[in-house]
């Protein structure tokens, strides 16, 4: 498929002219055609005022039209074939069964929330109806429900250019809710982003919707990121990426003359605690679903366990020396931009250069630079040291795990208070185990979203039940999640509608319930009409 590496804009290409860039194949280490022009700042200024107004309309449609929307966009992505993988596939170097997989958890939940908003349940439809005689004062009629929260700047990701990019999660919640979207394509993947943009237009023409509906937005995290967030037209921002990008944004959010909020999905180091009994019933097991969970994806997913605690003794020693045994059979991988790759290289030696860090095992290939390479790794140290060095809990987003060993059961519950907010904590334990280890997971409850018992933390299923955020830094905002159709939420916000005429309230609160939805009349859940 031919690309014209252009922004596009309210269903039109945008102007050429200005800075221009190249995707780059990370195996390779070569530029990919074509150059990808970044939009001027009257290019964004104007696409967003131009989501505002398509708000307007595209805000009144139906839950059944906003799924139908949705779901055409997933036909259209399906449509684009094997030109979309391959194109994913010279961007990023991920596989592309890995890929072809992707593809599918993106049309998957695209169709998923097309469910939730074609039930309609998720408005929350609350009725007080009028108590006109109750003493000493009477009672207004009162209704509230969810609406949406108005233009949403999506950021794509890096290390998920279908699932978390143009089309993914937060696009897919955001035009759910009822919100306009205007998406910041990543740089690393622009032809991507292309490709699935101008799926999502089509889809715009066939449901019949307004241009402004959704655009693409290609340009600088730094320049044009910050001018869409600053933007009095942008009421939210979805982001998933680095600490330092993830707080700039929100910085910029909170800064503004009205503030914004902002759902940055940023560090998670995925802490995994094994317990004695679990070390020593089933260690070896444990060492190899280690090795998978931290080398899948070269590292590179949000859930990645970058810590691994253990206390202590023969058993732990005998874990250890399974991990170490099994690393050097373990393949080096082609990570996503050189960005990328130098950072890990970077936090990784900061980790292990700290005294009384020592390398445990490594792959026994050598990483190739020209190939952008990580070679797999582990490092260890003590509790103590660990408590002592705050540098420790750095995340080094690669194929790189710390092992913590503890001296006691006290001090393994110290390592785990002494943790920032993560996106999952996990708990290895056999029943002895867990039947006392409810403090810990008591602390783990309170620093992380997922907390997992006797697994492990990469593979985030798409589900009502899925919560993927945290406390700061996992993520800007603990209260929500950026999987599951409660990502929903993000993008909407509360309205009561007091003393309301039947016939102007929403079709949600009115009396004869058209829309079937389950409400909380009276403080009682029912589908019947009032």
């Amino acid at each position: 498929m031919l690309l014209h590496g252009l922004s596009l804009l309210a269903g039109a290409p945008g102007q050429p002219g200005g800075k221009t860039f190249h995707a780059t194949n990370p195996s390779t280490n070569t530029q990919i055609e074509p150059a990808f022009h970044e939009a001027s700042a009257a290019e964004v200024a104007a696409t967003l005022t131009a989501s505002a107004v398509a708000f307007t309309a595209y805000r009144q449609r139906s839950g059944a039209e906003r799924a139908q929307f949705l779901e055409a966009i997933a036909l259209e992505i399906e449509a684009l074939g094997e030109p979309l993988i391959q194109r994913a596939h010279a961007e990023s170097g991920l596989p592309q069964a890995r890929l072809i997989g992707e593809r599918g958890r993106t049309c998957g939940q695209l169709r998923l929330f097309a469910s939730v908003v074609r039930e309609g349940s998720w408005v929350d439809a609350r009725i007080d109806p009028a108590l006109p005689n109750r003493q000493p004062l009477p009672r207004a009629d009162l209704r509230r429900m969810l609406v949406a929260l108005g233009p949403v700047v999506v950021f794509g990701s890096s290390n998920f250019p279908l699932a978390f990019s143009v089309a993914g999660g937060d696009t897919a919640s955001a035009l759910a809710a009822g919100c306009t979207v205007v998406v910041k394509a990543h740089r690393a993947h622009p032809g991507t982003a292309e490709l699935v943009a101008t799926a999502i237009n089509r889809a715009i023409v066939t449901c019949g919707l307004p241009p402004a509906t959704f655009s693409l937005i290609h340009g600088g995290g730094a320049t044009i990121g910050i001018a869409m967030v600053k933007h009095p037209a942008t009421a939210a921002v979805g982001f998933t990426g680095s600490s330092a990008a993830g707080r700039a944004l929100f910085d910029a959010a909170t800064s503004r003359p009205h503030p914004i909020p902002v759902f940055a999905e940023m560090s998670s180091l995925n802490p995994l605690f094994i317990l004695p009994g679990a070390l020593a019933e089933r260690g070896a097991a444990i060492a190899q679903g280690l090795l998978t969970s931290f080398t899948m994806g070269v590292g590179q997913f949000c859930t990645k366990p970058g810590l691994v605690f253990v206390t202590r003794g023969p058993d732990a020693d005998a874990f250890q020396h399974t991990l170490a045994g099994l690393l050097p059979s373990a393949a080096c991988g082609t990570m996503l931009t050189s960005g990328i790759r130098e950072a890990f290289l970077e936090h990784r030696a900061t980790i292990t250069a700290t005294p009384g860090v020592q390398i445990l095992a490594a792959g026994s290939a050598a990483a190739s630079a020209t190939r952008t390479e990580a070679q797999p790794s582990v490092a260890t140290t003590t509790a103590k040291n660990f408590l002592a060095h705050p540098v420790l809990a750095t995340e080094a987003f690669g194929p790189f795990t710390l092992i913590v060993v503890a001296d006691t059961a006290d001090q393994l519950a110290a390592c785990a208070t002494a943790l920032e907010g993560q996106l999952t904590a996990t708990v290895h334990g056999n029943t002895a185990d867990l039947a006392t280890a409810q403090p810990l997971l008591a602390t783990l409850e309170r620093i992380a979203g997922r907390v997992l018992i006797n697994g492990f933390p990469t593979g985030v299923e798409v589900c009502p039940a899925m919560n993927h955020g945290g406390p700061y830094p996992a993520t800007t905002d603990t209260r929500f999640t950026s999987v599951g159709t409660a990502a929903i939420f993000r993008f909407a916000r509360p309205v009561c509608y007091q003393s309301y005429p039947d016939a102007l309230l929403p079709d949600a609160l009115k009396n004869a319930n058209p829309l079937g939805l389950l409400r909380l009349v009276d403080g009682q859940p029912t589908q019947n009409s009032l």
